[in-house]
């Protein structure tokens, strides 16, 4: 396997490989072409009449397939598109090789602009989070809500549970840890994402463990996948050390969307301590935990997201038809718990 601190990705041209993501009853998939850039986009329902637009943006290592569930469970409340970022699931590197949480939050940019589909309800969990509010913040114009699912804000010092993954962005480790798990069969690397991600690891089915052993060995084979890996967690704690108007604290503060926070009590990568902290930063919120839950929400508690979801679609419907932009029934902060 090449070594995860050598650039790849300007040296290997970007293809799409032939066997394409594995679909859910009712999804489509279809590939956006644009300058520099080739995204592998996951849809279920069409725009129209009783429908909003949304768009899903996964977490580091992850994927559109992540947003399934999610999707499903609005089905016939949002006509949803969830993308592959560049590098990620099915989605080749993008030219320039840029990782960084404003390159990905560019790509999603580039898409709506391109699809036409904007405002829409936003979407982002962990590394798909931070780039949703990098998003919201920058152009207010294409989100009308933002929901975030353990969203990567910066929180120092992280939870010691979370310092393995932070770990990646540091020269020579990735090496190391290849070599120290270079025998390890895909059945123990899926077991082990699947322990760090879930709250309950056991809520997995036997034949979605075996689907997601055959995904990981896929990826973990594509000559470039370490390098996008590291590269990304580079652009997490890159973010994590801005300060200023950069920071991703700031732009959480500057985004106008009504705003529904998700955290999962037993999230092993972001620490529910930080909820509050993120209630108070973004001006219009609502915050939902879920006590026994993940990182991974929208996968584990795929119902419990989408109700909250739909709390906020259903506010923000009544302070449109209303007139007054904001409605009484959910102030800021406004918090509950899910069981």
């Amino acid at each position: 396997m090449p070594s995860t601190d050598v650039p790849q990705t300007a040296a290997e041209p970007a293809v799409l490989l032939p066997s394409g993501p594995r679909l859910a009853p009712g999804e489509s998939v279809h590939t956006a072409s644009l300058p520099g850039l080739t995204l592998v986009v996951r849809s279920r329902g069409t725009d129209g009449p009783g429908t909003a637009p949304a768009l899903f943006v996964h977490g580091l290592g992850g994927s559109s397939q992540n947003w399934s569930a999610l999707m499903a469970a609005l089905a016939g409340r949002v006509a949803g598109q969830a993308l592959d970022l560049p590098g990620f699931g099915h989605s080749p590197p993008p030219d320039d090789g840029d990782y960084s949480i404003p390159g990905h939050a560019r790509a999603v940019v580039r898409l709506l602009e391109a699809e036409r589909r904007g405002p829409v309800h936003l979407f982002g969990n962990s590394l798909g989070g931070a780039v949703a509010v990098k998003v919201a913040a920058a152009r207010p114009d294409l989100v009308r809500t933002l929901t975030l699912v353990s969203p990567a804000l910066p929180e120092l010092p992280p939870q010691r549970t979370a310092w393995p993954t932070g770990l990646l962005s540091v020269p020579g480790v990735p090496a190391l840890y290849l070599r120290a798990t270079r025998n390890w069969p895909a059945e123990r690397r899926t077991q082990e994402l699947l322990a760090l991600c879930y709250g309950d690891p056991g809520v997995v089915g036997e034949q979605a463990r075996a689907d997601a052993v055959v995904e990981y060995q896929r990826r973990i084979e594509l000559p470039y996948f370490w390098d996008v890996m590291v590269r990304s967690t580079r652009g997490i704690v890159d973010a994590y050390t801005l300060g200023g108007q950069h920071s991703l604290w700031r732009q959480a503060e500057r985004v106008l969307a009504p705003t529904l926070l998700v955290y999962g009590g037993r999230d092993k990568l972001v620490s529910v301590k930080v909820a509050r902290r993120a209630a108070r930063a973004f001006r219009d919120s609502r915050l939902l935990v879920i006590p026994d839950g993940g990182h991974v929400a929208m996968m584990e508690h795929p119902e419990l997201v989408a109700r909250g979801f739909r709390d906020l679609q259903d506010e923000v419907a009544e302070a449109e038809d209303d007139g007054r932009g904001r409605t009484d029934a959910g102030p800021a902060g406004a918090e509950a718990t899910g069981s």
